[in-house]
């Protein structure tokens, strides 16, 4: 019947209308709607990996899918594959367009680096020990959120999974020791090679830093090698002219002349091997100038305030590279750029055109600047020299001073220092000559492990959340490790709170450089602010090598020399800090 075709065709057109692409329950045709698999809208992938980004849809059975990329299509099906090589965001929005509307989402994608676990061995990466020496090597690796596994080897044999291994060898040879870090981004590894030899076959070293020196008539001279190995059966001896001078046999030599002019020195360093005898002879010239030759005395002209940086060798820290509170700009990466850094710094004038220096980080322990002014400063027997720093209570970050005179007269800082004595000089926890040694970290964002010349290791650490450069060691050391030596104090700074939130460096007495002393900063002034505050020296404070005081009439040039080594948690590696330096007797 013509009804029964009429109800078979309404009841198929019911049903095609249920099933249609974009309508509702009520058979309405709707837009689109995105329903993101991220309620942030944010997704993070590591470089070199894929994202697959899924979202789920409404009302789009037959719609068209566009992702877009900085004005580029990248993708028209439902879900996207993501990938870059290079860190950085890339925001991306999605449409999805049916025949009545379309929807659209904005999506972030931060791509971030993979976190490879770069190790790193402490210490010089060639040694020669010999039979039967044991060896700490520590390994670091750089902090990462991955669980990571440490293996150790020795010539191809697993040996250790531990943070350190001891090495020890009973046969000669030479043996390569890796450290290798895994997790699952990737691998690193850093290897030292390490020969064993007979304890008779190890070569006696007696090296010095120079066959020249020069000092100044009755002025004692230390001619010391920097570097000697085992001195027992060793036989020293010294001749200045023809005349033999002993001086107890020792690896170093005392001179001292009344009468000006050049003098030959000669040290002959002997012992047997076996029945071999062995000399090793060491040569040098030393002259000798006239007390005050070079004297450069003060005018109408002269400035109170230093005229010139010589040298600037920060030892790593956090603020070394840095770009923003630090000052750098990343061109410091020669020793020149490295001083106009420090120049500029200092001699920062404000929007007015008045000084306005600014500080100047030293690193870590043994870290220096050396200055110099447009005359000499004399000695007054008072304070006689100001250097400024930071300091304030409960923030002392204490700087050894040391003196030179322009001794022969070539307006270079290549003379002797001389250290003034400060309230800790001669205590037996002060140590002279003290030397730590710094090594490039293997990759970015790790800190710089460090040795000392008493056996100690440690590292300054690499505080991302404050300072992220991608190093602390100074970008203008070209060598892959180098050695700061100098006088280094008790280190004072502990943690207040006993969970360490606070920490606290604590004033010494007098006689350092940015050190809130009750003494010498010549004022009762809190400095609650931290600004630039000087503290007052003497050069009739000078010392020698030995400690014994010594009489300057005037000196040409200055240095400070980070005295701690030691760090307060959260806060870093304890360091100088400073902000210029002037002759205090033309502003008594």
């Amino acid at each position: 019947m013509k009804t029964d075709k009429i109800l078979r065709l309404l009841l198929l057109m019911s049903v095609v209308v249920v099933f249609a692409p974009s309508c509702n329950r009520s058979g309405v045709i709707t837009a689109p709607n995105i329903i993101l698999d991220s309620e942030t809208g944010i997704y993070t992938i590591k470089t070199g990996r894929d994202l697959v980004i899924a979202p789920e849809y409404e009302s789009a059975e037959e719609a068209e899918y566009k992702w877009t990329l900085s004005g580029e299509v990248i993708g028209s099906s439902p879900s996207l594959h993501f990938m870059r090589e290079e860190v950085g965001q890339y925001f991306i929005t999605l449409t999805v367009t049916n025949e009545v509307g379309q929807d659209l989402e904005e999506i972030r994608v931060d791509v971030i680096d993979l976190e490879i676990p770069f190790v790193s061995i402490a210490g010089s990466k060639s040694l020669l020990i010999t039979q039967g020496a044991e060896v700490d090597f520590v390994a670091t690796i750089k902090e990462n959120s991955l669980e990571t596994t440490l293996v150790w080897s020795c010539n191809g044999a697993e040996v250790s999974t531990d943070s350190t291994y001891k090495f020890t060898a009973q046969e000669c040879g030479d043996y390569t020791i890796i450290a290798a870090a895994t997790n699952e981004d990737g691998s690193s590894s850093d290897q030292v090679l390490v020969k064993v030899v007979d304890p008779a076959d190890i070569p006696f070293e007696w090296e010095f830093a120079s066959s020249e020196f020069h000092t100044v008539s009755q002025r004692r001279l230390l001619i010391s090698p920097v570097k000697v190995g085992d001195t027992t059966g060793v036989d020293f001896v010294w001749t200045v002219g023809d005349s033999a001078q002993e001086q107890s046999g020792t690896q170093s030599f005392v001179f001292q002349a009344s009468d000006e002019g050049e003098y030959k020195v000669v040290g002959n360093a002997s012992l047997y091997k076996g029945e071999q005898k062995i000399t090793l002879r060491r040569e040098f010239i030393v002259t000798v100038f006239a007390e005050g030759a070079f004297y450069r005395a003060g005018t109408a002209g002269s400035s109170p305030d230093w005229n010139k940086v010589y040298e600037y060798t920060p030892a790593p820290g956090q603020f070394i590279n840095e770009l923003k509170t630090g000052g750098f700009d990343g061109s410091q990466t020669t020793q020149e750029t490295a001083i106009a850094y420090a120049e500029a710094r200092m001699s920062a004038l404000d929007k007015n055109g008045r000084p306005s220096p600014n500080w100047v980080s030293l690193g870590g322990f043994g870290g220096y600047i050396i200055v110099g002014f447009d005359h000499s400063i004399d000695n007054s027997g008072d304070y006689d020299l100001g250097i400024l720093g930071n300091s304030f209570n409960g923030s002392s970050e204490p700087g050894i001073v040391w003196v030179m005179q322009d001794e022969n007269g070539n307006g270079l800082p290549d003379d002797t220092w001389f250290e003034l004595a400060g309230s800790e000089t001669g205590k037996s926890e002060t140590i002279q000559n003290y030397a730590v040694t710094y090594y490039r970290p293997s990759g970015p964002g790790m800190p710089v492990q460090w040795a000392d010349n008493m056996g100690k290791r440690g590292e300054i650490d690499y505080l991302k959340v404050y300072h992220n450069q991608d190093y602390y060691y100074p970008l203008w050391v070209e060598e892959d490790s180098y050695t700061l030596t100098g006088t280094c104090l008790k280190a004072r700074n502990y943690d207040a709170s006993g969970k360490g939130s606070y920490w606290v460096n604590v004033e010494y007495d007098w006689g350092y450089a940015d050190n809130f002393s009750p003494i010498d900063r010549l004022t009762n002034e809190s400095n609650a602010g931290a600004a630039a505050n000087a503290n007052h020296f003497k050069i009739s404070n000078a010392i020698d090598f030995e400690c014994k005081p010594i009489d300057l009439k005037y000196i040409d040039f200055v240095k400070v020399q980070v005295g701690v080594n030691t760090k307060s948690g959260w806060l870093g590696e304890v360091s100088t800090e400073v902000f210029g330096f002037y002759d205090y007797n033309m502003k008594k």
